[in-house]
């Protein structure tokens, strides 16, 4: 079962207690390692959201309280139990917010889900005035993105819960203040994962935690993002590959058997600079052919083989499990890139957010469709929005048929003896019905 929720408080408890005390602020190369890997906090809800009296009272006893976010259910996410939460939530419950937080007045807004993350919530009012209506807010409803409000709160018929169908009751316009990967509209949609190519793009559910995007492009192998498997110095690939939610007979499942990694992947390089974001992919091996069942995609060096100028020009077709839109698969249909680096890496106007990690961006010929990069990572800019970056397949295609055909991989596993088949060819096949 797909399950998300945001990493800051984890992210937080990990920071060096140095770091802690001295309420240091998190870089922006900080923020990004937390950024990518959506992790799950315990008991999430959707509860709708009651009256909270002006006294209101409580304790901090919730394993999720003073992580800067809000728990309570009545407004926040629902992860704690009524009043085990009061430190993060008290201002936002009674309406008392303010610019308490020593990062107030910077510009920038900094608390969870809409900024950095830096400040409790409540306590940079100024800063992210423009974003909080967005607050706990998802479009994780059957019917989102379908153009009606569905919310009774809004004037809906009541078919959506309280806060499921943001885009269609509050409106696709995101402020370019807001902390996440949407390029001032909204333009993502739901897709049909019954249909090819989107039933070969998955999600993997790690042992360790965490979920990223995955997608087939092998009868036994996914593309991902380096950074889902990788942590400082360890490497975990360890985790279940589910697809095709919309199949008749439920969604098919396998378990990461093995992996291959750029040669040149430092996580400490690379959690720090913006060096080698290049290298952040990862190609997986599975335990089931599930791409001769429904299908997987070609990939691409687009390009090294045709060029910035059409690379540029190219329709990108980006798809993911986006932590806000609940069990359904989101995309963003004909975006584009917008710069082409030297080190393997693009910039893209592709509205993805935390959960699309990995995420493939494609292009169509005919009814085929290529992987051309996948989601990585974000740059700071200092004269606007921040530039969000995605990790070229012109970086990991040499070594793409050698692990497709068994002659490249880390754990080399077998079963019952005998070496895990290796896939062959990569021409799409039709999904499933």
């Amino acid at each position: 079962m797909r399950t998300f929720a945001f990493l800051f408080a984890a992210f937080a408890l990990s920071l060096p207690a140095s770091a802690q005390e001295a309420g240091e602020r998190l870089s922006s190369d900080e923020i990004g390692s937390w950024m990518r890997v959506v992790q799950v906090k315990p008991g999430m809800t959707q509860a709708p959201q009651g009256q909270v009296p002006a006294e209101f009272r409580g304790d901090d006893s919730c394993r999720w309280a003073n992580d800067n976010e809000c728990d309570d259910p009545r407004y926040g996410t629902g992860a704690c139990a009524i009043n085990t939460d009061y430190s993060d939530c008290w201002r936002i419950l009674t309406g008392a917010e303010d610019d308490s937080c020593q990062w107030a007045n910077d510009n920038e807004c900094d608390e969870p889900g809409l900024g950095t993350g830096a400040c409790v919530q409540g306590t940079d009012s100024t800063d992210c005035g423009d974003v909080v209506q967005l607050r706990f807010q998802t479009d994780s409803c059957e019917t989102a993105f379908d153009g009606v409000c569905q919310e009774a709160e809004h004037g809906g018929d009541g078919s959506c819960a309280q806060r499921t169908d943001r885009s269609d009751c509050i409106g696709r316009e995101r402020p370019l203040t807001i902390f996440d990967h949407y390029f001032g509209y909204d333009d993502r949609v739901f897709l049909d994962t019954s249909e090819f190519p989107w039933v070969a793009v998955g999600q993997i559910d790690f042992d360790s935690g965490g979920a990223c995007t995955a997608t087939l492009i092998g009868p036994d192998v996914l593309i991902t993002a380096g950074h889902c498997i990788a942590d400082g110095a360890s490497v975990n690939p360890s985790g279940s590959f589910e697809t095709g939610y919309a199949l008749s007979g439920g969604p098919r499942t396998a378990r990461v058997i093995d992996y291959y990694m750029s040669p040149n992947w430092d996580y400490q390089r690379y959690s720090t600079t913006n060096d080698i974001d290049g290298t952040d992919w990862a190609l997986l091996r599975i335990d089931r052919p599930l791409g001769d069942e429904v299908g997987f995609v070609g990939v691409r060096a687009l390009v090294d083989e045709s060029g910035e100028r059409a690379a540029l020009r190219a329709e990108i077709y980006q798809a993911g499990y986006s932590h806000d839109t609940g069990d359904h698969l989101s995309g963003n249909i004909g975006c584009h890139m917008v710069t082409i680096y030297r080190d393997n890496t693009m910039a893209h106007e592709c509205d993805t957010t935390r959960g699309d990690s990995g995420s493939p961006f494609m292009i169509r010929e005919g009814n085929e469709y290529f992987i051309v990069a996948t989601d990585s990572n974000f740059r700071r800019n200092p004269n606007g929005p921040y530039f969000y970056i995605a990790a070229r397949a012109d970086e990991w295609v040499p070594y793409y048929e050698p692990f497709l055909n068994g002659e490249l991989g880390q754990l080399r596993r077998t079963t019952g003896g005998d070496s895990v088949k290796p896939g062959s060819g990569n021409t799409p096949v039709a999904p499933i019905k």
